[in-house]
């Protein structure tokens, strides 16, 4: 046999290039890898390798594993994600939907599995673990993967603690480990029927179009540039596998590491886990960018200079020659060349030619005014102080009047803004602000920030 191992990998390699090629579609690439993976798996249980058969001597190592198969292209179509205030609002309008139609779409919301993965999940799906964290045990249908085990929250959990009394009380003589969590309600006297993705998608498009117009900030260009208005959002992206994209983009864009994000997505290549990061990347050189333009020195005077920030891969430091304080940036060569840690002023910073600070930083302007004037009422009733330790603790007014002035002409900046760039601004913040807080420091070892949830008010 001249065949080898080496010809498998070709062979997928042929099929990875006429993609990027444009030649085939990501389906093709597929499907292709797939009938390979079914013809030769097929060859070995006839035994066609055996001796005196006709493919005596193929080796061993001539298959596709599943490691060697190609992420479905659903998975690759990064992007595609729902702005958080769509999802927002499609949470709130929830209680619209009834039944396992609801449960099915918060599922998806909460979990970003594929929907036939959700609809077929059965009933006894959740478990503990160890440390009596609750986890998901599904199966991904496409890939051939069982029994997966997926993180949840615990308002996830409950909802399917819920779900799984509902359908125990309406199906009481069948066994559990035959009902499914989503029965169908045709044709289902037992429980042990699921219910079709085809049912939920038809039902959710309907809820969908039900729902009122929102208004999203959307780039557009107007003579010539780009520009940003208030534009109702296209129902047509708000679809049932449009939760799993949301739900990728937003851990990516929480700065959950890409191996992390890479198991919790059940992909098997990194490359298709790093197309979210690309996204995340580039929102957030936009946000950058916006929020630079809104740069304010000490004395509350608006900067106007062209962003020169870019992304640092692990901490998204702002930009060259520049080090973070705690609200704003500071530029001082020697402070910035011992990484913030030696400052002239003794990090007085409002009063230092060094220091600029941007509309992101105003919620840690507003904290810092709160703590000097909470400081300098404690100070005022400390008794047992000497007048001079009293005296160099104390908040000068210089500094407090300095931060009133600054955050007033920070929030007098926003609101001189159009609603649309306020809107797109705030959005701006909010990505910087959350790319500056990926790594919660406790010490260490330094841990990550919890994994983001849609809908934080939920009770658990």
């Amino acid at each position: 046999m001249l065949l080898e191992r080496t010809d498998i990998t070709a062979f997928l390699n042929r099929l990875a290039y006429l993609q990027t090629q444009d030649v085939i579609s990501g389906q093709v690439r597929f499907r292709h890898a797939q009938a390979a993976r079914q013809v030769l798996g097929r060859m070995r249980t006839l035994a066609l390798t055996r001796p005196g058969r006709p493919l005596h001597g193929l080796p061993d190592d001539f298959v596709l594993t599943r490691e060697d198969m190609p992420d479905l292209p659903e998975d690759q179509e990064a992007g595609r994600d729902l702005p958080a205030e769509v999802l927002q609002h499609l949470c709130a309008c929830l209680d619209q939907l009834e039944g396992e139609v609801r449960v099915a779409v918060e599922l998806l919301v909460d979990t970003g599995r594929r929907p036939e993965d959700i609809c077929r999940l059965p009933w006894d799906c959740l478990r503990r673990e160890h440390d009596g964290k609750a986890v998901l045990v599904y199966d991904n249908h496409k890939a051939n993967r069982l029994g997966r085990r997926l993180p949840i929250s615990e308002a996830t959990a409950t909802l399917i603690t819920k779900q799984q009394k509902a359908i125990r009380d309406r199906f009481p003589q069948t066994r559990p480990r035959e009902l499914k969590l989503l029965p169908s309600p045709v044709m289902n006297p037992d429980g042990t029927k699921p219910i079709s993705e085809n049912w939920v998608s038809n039902r959710h498009r309907r809820w969908v179009a039900s729902l009122p117009e929102l208004a999203v900030p959307t780039a557009v260009e107007d003579s010539g540039q780009l520009v940003t208005k208030m534009l109702p959002f296209d129902k047509g992206r708000i679809f049932l596998y449009a939760y799993r994209h949301s739900f990728a983009q937003r851990h990516a864009d929480a700065g959950v590491p890409p191996d992390v994000l890479r198991d919790l997505m059940d992909h098997r290549d990194m490359t298709t886990t790093q197309c979210y990061y690309r996204v995340s990347e580039k929102r957030l050189r936009e946000a950058v960018e916006r929020v630079t333009t809104m740069q304010f020195d000490r004395h509350g005077k608006r900067i106007w200079r062209e962003a020169k920030a870019l992304l640092d891969s692990e901490h998204a430091r702002r930009a060259i020659g520049e080090v973070a304080v705690p609200y704003g940036v500071c530029t001082e060569p020697s402070n910035v060349a011992a990484g913030g840690q030696d400052c002239p002023v003794r990090f007085r910073c409002v009063g230092c030619g060094h220091f600029r600070t941007d509309v992101s930083y105003l919620p840690d302007l507003e904290s810092y005014l709160g703590d000097l004037l909470r400081n300098r009422e404690r100070l005022l009733t400390v008794v047992d102080a000497d007048t001079w330790a009293k005296n160099e603790a104390m908040p000068s007014d210089e500094e407090i009047s300095r931060i009133r002035r600054l955050i007033d002409r920070v929030r007098g900046e926003l609101d001189q803004l159009t609603e649309e760039d306020h809107a797109q601004t705030l959005e701006a913040v909010t990505i910087v602000r959350r790319a500056r807080n990926g790594l919660v420091g406790l010490g260490l070892p330094r841990i990550r920030q919890p994994l983001p949830d849609v809908r934080p008010e939920r009770p658990a």
